[in-house]
């Protein structure tokens, strides 16, 4: 089979395809690139093997969720603007839609007993799908003291400091950046690199030339930005003047700052989003933060749609002269819509720039310093999970501890041992729920 890419598709075939991506798109990302890996360039061709590398590079330098913004870029590189837009929003919006109906069960049902008894599961499950993530993230990125000091500076900065997320990312990439830009190789394999910082030409091992591109337009980032702006403010404004300040002012700022920060995938700005909604804002819960990343868990798309979830709440909770059905359904678009409009211009203004970004020295260890660091960071999150779930807080007898530890064992298993898929993982929690509460109300 020819390596070369395909003809291009009818738009229709295209959006089709994103469409029905968007409804399986289970897995988190390393099944989701994995899809788009199989079906866009060893089965459809639609794009070359080695662009299709050097695009997931450059998103893994940005903020964001990876997997939806490689489709994003796929979308762009194939049918420009419309097609990124296409391809970006139909991977996220089947999950959206989806979650949001599991948000308005679990506001308006959550305290009943069947669904109580299948979030009781479910909690323990997800526990231990973050301890199997940190355990595959710091096997992969933990290779040698620094990275290892580095994940274990960022859990203590975290959990026992208290010092703000973007700060302990922030200083981590400062970190990976000077430490590579003195020639200390402390995170980021070395490779050629001129002066500046940036790759020598040699494509960093790549035979293929990708850098013949037309050079981007004078002006062109500064417009984009400008653009974005304005899409961002337009509708932000709107909300505020038509329905106040509480919560839509604090909804907009919280997770559009997430944006910015999110390197690490959502296991890691999730402590931030809780710390900030749990205790700043007063939107929801400890409990009910907890069964929004379970139910984000079973929903295809990117993790980081927790953040709808939690916007859900914050507009149910406050919903001022709206109902909690309307105010709720307004919180999760407003969050939405804020959260994943970066990653739409981080891709629209950056692909142009592809080749020059992912080859670059000082962008390479900042990346493999925040990778270190957010080893710790979701290690933070496991243990404010962990402590919610599977220790005495007085509202929990001690056989539903005993359950809930059973389950969260049963559950590491199943990931680390036998590769079961995380859908099962939370299918199969939920199922030990049930079978809890009708064993309880036997007795």
């Amino acid at each position: 089979m020819s390596d070369s890419p395909s003809p291009l598709p009818s738009f229709d075939a295209f959006c089709l395809y994103w469409l029905r991506l968007g409804l399986t798109s289970f897995g988190g990302p390393a099944g989701q690139i994995a899809m788009m890996q199989s079906e866009l360039v060893d089965r459809r061709r639609w794009i070359d093997q080695t662009r299709f590398l050097h695009a997931l590079n450059f998103c893994m330098l940005l903020p964001g969720p990876e997997a939806q913004q490689l489709a994003t870029y796929i979308g762009w590189r194939m049918y420009g603007g419309r097609g990124g837009l296409v391809a970006g929003g139909l991977f996220v919006l089947p999950g959206a839609l989806v979650l949001l109906a599991l948000s308005w069960i679990a506001a308006a049902h959550g305290d009943t007993g069947l669904v109580g008894a299948l979030f009781d599961g479910i909690k323990p499950a997800v526990v231990a799908i973050i301890a199997a993530a940190v355990w595959r993230l710091g096997r992969r990125t933990l290779k040698g003291p620094a990275a290892v000091a580095l994940a274990g500076a960022a859990f203590l900065a975290l959990a026992v400091l208290h010092l703000p997320f973007p700060l302990v990312i922030g200083v981590a990439a400062v970190v990976g950046g000077v430490a590579a830009r003195t020639g200390r190789h402390w995170f980021a394999h070395p490779h050629p690199a001129g002066d500046d910082g940036s790759d020598d030409g040699s494509g960093g091992g790549s035979t293929t030339d990708l850098t013949a591109e037309p050079a981007p337009k004078a002006g062109r980032l500064l417009t984009l930005l400008g653009l974005g702006l304005v899409l961002w403010a337009v509708p932000v404004g709107a909300v505020l003047l038509a329905f106040g300040a509480d919560p839509w002012r604090g909804i907009a700022a919280l997770f559009t700052k997430a944006a910015f920060i999110t390197f690490g995938g959502a296991y890691a700005v999730l402590p931030y989003i809780a710390g900030q909604a749990v205790d700043s804002y007063g939107w929801l819960s400890p409990r009910e933060m907890i069964d929004g990343l379970a139910l984000a868990e079973t929903t295809p798309g990117p993790l980081i749609l927790v953040t709808q979830y939690v916007g859900f709440f914050a507009g149910w909770n406050r919903p001022g002269a709206l109902s909690p059905a309307l105010a709720g359904t307004l919180g999760a678009a407003l969050t939405t819509y804020v959260t994943f409009l970066p990653c739409f211009l981080f891709i629209f203004a950056g692909a142009p720039y592809l080749e020059r970004l992912i080859h670059n020295r000082l962008a390479a260890g900042a990346l493999a310093a925040i990778a270190a660091a957010v080893v710790g960071v979701i290690l933070n999150l496991g243990v404010y999970l962990g402590v919610a779930v599977l220790l005495p807080d007085g509202q929990h007898t001690v056989g539903s501890l005993i359950w809930a530890w059973a389950i969260m064992l049963c559950a590491l298993y199943a990931l680390t041992r036998r590769g079961v898929a995380i859908h099962w993982v939370v299918a199969g929690g939920a199922a030990a729920g049930l079978i809890q509460a009708l064993a309880a109300s036997s007795l």
